[in-house]
């Protein structure tokens, strides 16, 4: 499937290819990487899929793509290599991360996450963009990961933007807080978490997009996002579209398609100053 996947969209002169996150090993465990096999349901293997545009267009900037799931799964077609197209076109390099499910041990996703910063930042010269001009782009559960990449990453791993589409932010009793803290978490695990408590000055400038009818995760999360953002004079941009529910990713269906890609590409272009 990703073969296929990645063999579709590349156009002359790009290229697309898939790197192991760990070639030497997990740093840790969610407590089943370690002793089951691979699969494409619940226990997926860390990986990146990168696709590069023609190097007569690259812009100088890249993003890293995290899906959601609600930390149960990687909705991986849905809102990974779907968005290549609109990048590539663009000249902007796009990478989806492939994280492993939290299954209990929360800081996983995001040490597969951060790692992901460091691959990107470590090859920027080699696969042609800035160092210095590297986002991440996460989708609800993939938004909260993208926003805890934003909010606690440090050194080589702190990104240069975020984009969060339709995120989760606060632990406040969703769904996706039991899936990533658990019902009962340690002291300091759910602020730790929630991440509207913990946006500093000096952070990555945010585009965060949203619909007003989403019945799964709350626009409040993405307002709350915003405000602390701007409390903290951190560059940032709230759209609430007022339709489309949750999950429309880049999808066609989305009744403000158009407007979503425009808003995206207009903003990026305005901070690749």
């Amino acid at each position: 499937m990703l073969m296929a996947l990645s063999l579709a969209l590349p156009a002359a002169g790009q290229r697309t290819f898939t790197v192991d996150l760990w070639p030497d090993g997990l740093p840790d465990t969610n407590g089943r990487d370690l002793v089951r096999p691979y699969d494409m349901k619940d226990n997926y293997k860390p990986r990146l899929t990168v696709f590069l545009p023609d190097s007569t267009k690259a812009n100088g900037q890249a993003v890293l793509c995290i899906p959601g799931g609600g930390y149960t799964t990687v909705c991986y077609n849905a809102e990974g290599p779907v968005w290549a197209p609109y990048f590539l076109k663009r000249g902007i390099a796009i990478a989806v991360l492939i994280y492993r499910l939290p299954n209990g041990y929360t800081a996983v996703p995001a040490t597969d996450a951060m790692e992901a910063m460091r691959i990107l930042r470590r090859n920027a010269t080699k696969w042609g963009y800035s160092p210095h001009k590297i986002g991440i782009m996460g989708h609800s559960a993939g938004g909260h990961l993208a926003a805890t990449v934003a909010t606690h990453a440090v050194g080589d791993a702190r990104p240069d933007f975020q984009i969060l589409l339709y995120p989760v932010i606060t632990m406040g009793g969703t769904h996706t807080r039991y899936n990533l803290i658990g019902k009962d978490p340690l002291p300091g695990i759910a602020d730790y978490y929630s991440l509207e408590k913990q946006v500093r000055p000096g952070q990555a400038p945010a585009l965060i997009l949203t619909a007003d009818d989403d019945e799964l995760v709350p626009t409040s999360n993405a307002v709350g996002y915003y405000l602390a953002l701007n409390r903290a004079h951190v560059p940032a941009s709230l759209h609430i579209w007022p339709s489309g529910r949750h999950g429309f990713s880049c999808h066609k269906s989305f009744p403000w398609h158009d407007e979503e890609i425009r808003e995206i590409f207009s903003w990026l272009k305005s901070i690749n100053q």
